[in-house]
């Protein structure tokens, strides 16, 4: 009889051990699951910070410029018109060749304006027509270098290489280096970044316009999914019917949640653009999209605030002669808010980060202005990072992903502001 009990213990003992063992192995395997995913997302954003951070600063270099008014303004009329439409390349010319006064053969020549952004022409243009009083003069101006001048300064093109396999040759790395032993080169913040708009040249080429896009997106996108969906979710959870009808409304509801992007993106080309007209490329058509997309989301959200509310607050303003509408409107709605808030911003981050159904709507176009309205031309940032993407220059690369770090930074706001919502408004039952 003891040595049965002796070994129904050891059994026990056993069972209770491997028992034991399983349920560390579980807690190590998801320890180790947590682990590789910070490993790869820490992985990521290295790898984007560290190819991103030099777009940030662009090298210029400090030219002496003679604002020749026989190129500028012949007559000396001082009109802006004329002064627009003056010759500010050939400027940069004459001042690179009095820099260099032994450069005198044409070829020789090229490829000493080509270290110049072609971008240094405009500069002196918008500075003359800021101060008109400059022609006749001669001043000491920074000017952006081009973009394989500036990928050198950088470390990206090695001097070691034979002449034939790099894009500078060795008379150009030749000139930069007098440059730089004068201290006539000097690497800056490049506020061409924030500042412009796209371009084909790399040092030119800029986010604003792509941001600004994004900005008129989001509000088309705000304006037609907020009251749409919060009303639609007031509907469904405190006034329809419970019926067949409204569990196939709510089910549906569920189901375009989880539709691709690209559908709504095919949605808008046909219906939009080809049936209704609507202008392409614009914020209005993209917002409209980018709206009919985060409907689901903030249906959801607004329905799973407003069932939140305890039934007790519903009964006790019912109970003291409330009509349902000032039940709704004066006590479940600013209760549910927060969480309204909430589930409507994170709708709004992902319909920014979004970049298929922008492209079936036609804002995969190449625009260098600045969107003024719903209506200009214009396109977003994933759109943006997308063309500069597939752009050849090799100078493109640090801009995509200098324009993936200002995505990124945006929808982090954005999360943050949902977060600081909802720690601010929340109230626990």
């Amino acid at each position: 009889m003891t040595e049965n009990l002796m070994v129904t213990d050891e059994a026990a003992a056993r069972r209770l051990a491997k028992r034991h063992a399983a349920e560390r192995r579980f807690r190590m395997y998801g320890a180790l699951a947590i682990c590789l995913a910070l490993f790869a997302l820490l992985a990521l954003l290295g790898s984007i910070l560290w190819r991103g951070l030099p777009a940030f600063n662009s090298h210029e270099v400090h030219l002496d410029i003679h604002f020749d008014p026989e190129l500028l303004d012949p007559q000396a009329t001082g009109d802006p018109e004329v002064l627009g439409r003056g010759d500010y390349g050939r400027l940069v010319k004459l001042s690179l060749r009095a820099a260099f006064e032994d450069v005198t053969g044409r070829r020789e020549r090229r490829a000493l304006s080509a270290l110049v952004s072609s971008g240094a022409a405009f500069e002196l243009r918008e500075r003359v027509l800021a101060n008109p009083e400059l022609v006749g003069s001669t001043t000491s101006v920074w000017l952006p270098l081009s973009d394989d001048a500036d990928l050198f300064f950088k470390g990206g093109i090695d001097a070691s290489v034979e002449e034939a396999d790099r894009r500078l040759s060795d008379d150009q790395l030749s000139w930069l280096g007098t440059w730089e032993a004068e201290n006539r080169v000097e690497r800056r913040f490049a506020r061409r970044f924030f500042a412009s708009g796209d371009s084909r040249e790399p040092e030119l080429a800029g986010i604003r316009g792509a941001f600004v896009g994004s900005l008129w997106t989001l509000l088309v996108t705000l304006l037609l999914a907020f009251p749409i969906g919060v009303s639609a979710a007031i509907y469904l959870e405190e006034f329809a019917p419970k019926n067949r009808l409204t569990d196939f409304i709510e089910v549906n509801i569920n189901n375009l949640a989880a539709v691709p992007s690209i559908v709504f993106g095919l949605l808008g080309l046909a219906v939009l653009l080809n049936f209704l007209g609507m202008p392409r490329s614009a914020p209005l058509v993209g917002g409209t999209v980018l709206a009919l997309m985060t409907l689901p989301t903030v249906i959801i959200a607004s329905r799973s605030a407003i069932m939140a509310v305890p039934p007790s607050i519903r009964e006790a303003a019912l109970g003291i002669g409330a009509s349902p509408l000032q039940v709704v409107s004066h006590h479940v709605l600013p209760l549910a808010l927060p969480g309204i808030l909430t589930g409507t911003i994170i709708g709004m981050a992902r319909a920014l980060g979004e970049t298929a159904p922008l492209l079936m709507i036609g804002m995969v176009a190449f625009i260098v202005d600045v969107p003024s309205g719903p209506t200009s031309p214009a396109t977003v940032l994933p759109v943006q990072i997308f063309l500069w993407a597939d752009a050849p220059e090799r100078a493109f690369v640090a801009k995509t992903s200098a324009a993936i770090l200002v995505l990124l930074a945006f929808l982090v706001a954005m999360n943050l502001v949902a977060v600081l919502l909802r720690n601010r408004f929340e109230r626990r039952w």
